[in-house]
């Protein structure tokens, strides 16, 4: 796609998600699932960079596009698949919206797990470097599934700020970072989101994960290529196209 038509181009973050919305609700009339989980884009300054955006930003995941452990996908779906290297957690608790906001203390405990995950992204756009953020908002922020990798429960004995986290594409190492890379630490990702989704008036649910951003900048992948994730302490993801 070009551009999205100027009378119907969002205008703004609250139209952007509304559009995003309403692109789930459609997908999953049409078999995708329901939205199963959640992605935030843009926390780390590499990404920050690349994309040449400097807030985080949102999507969904849907259920169909989710694979655990390790991940096959088809490269005949997409048009130009990419991978990045992420920390995800699922939740084992709602976190609704709190008078002045989330912190560490109160989403902490709403995190049954921590794991090493693989964000699949698809670029759909002719060139994405001259979309404004609210178009790539609309088209989900370039999501087209992710690989969890086993989850470690006790991830509260780890530092996640310290852990480094690397990703190799048939064997060679093409991206490293560290937890901290993550806003300042992973958990301010999820404060982020749940307090994103209060201000619309939803919640983060009880058994969603969330993936909280690349320690990588974005790799374009072809046919036949196998993608590991490593996250210390937190195990692996392998994806192959």
């Amino acid at each position: 796609m070009a551009e999205i038509p100027a009378d119907c181009r969002p205008d703004s973050l609250a139209e952007a998600y509304a559009v995003q919305a309403a692109v789930h609700t459609n997908l999953t009339a049409a078999g995708w699932g329901s939205i199963s989980g959640h992605k935030i884009g843009c926390t780390t300054t590499v990404m920050q960079e690349y994309l040449k955006i400097d807030a985080p930003c949102a999507g969904g995941v849907f259920e169909k596009s989710v694979r655990l452990g390790e991940g096959h996908y088809d490269l005949a779906t997409m048009c130009r698949p990419g991978v990045e290297c992420e920390i995800a957690v699922r939740l084992a608790a709602d976190l609704p919206g709190r008078d002045g906001g989330h912190s560490h203390d109160t989403v902490s405990p709403a995190v049954a797990a921590a794991m090493a995950s693989i964000e699949l992204v698809d670029d759909r756009w002719q060139d994405f470097t001259v979309q404004p953020m609210t178009s790539l908002l609309a088209d989900e922020f370039f999501g087209a599934g992710c690989v969890l990798g086993d989850g470690v429960t006790d991830w509260r004995e780890l530092d996640l700020a310290a852990i480094a986290g690397r990703m190799t594409i048939n064997g060679n190492e093409v991206g490293a970072g560290v937890g901290g890379d993550i806003l300042g630490h992973p958990l301010n990702a999820l404060v982020w989101l749940a307090d994103l989704r209060a201000a619309r008036g939803q919640s983060l649910r009880a058994g969603e994960f969330v993936t909280l951003g690349s320690l990588v900048q974005t790799v374009w992948i072809d046919e036949g290529d196998e993608v590991i994730a490593e996250i210390d302490g937190l195990g692996r993801a392998v994806l192959r196209l």
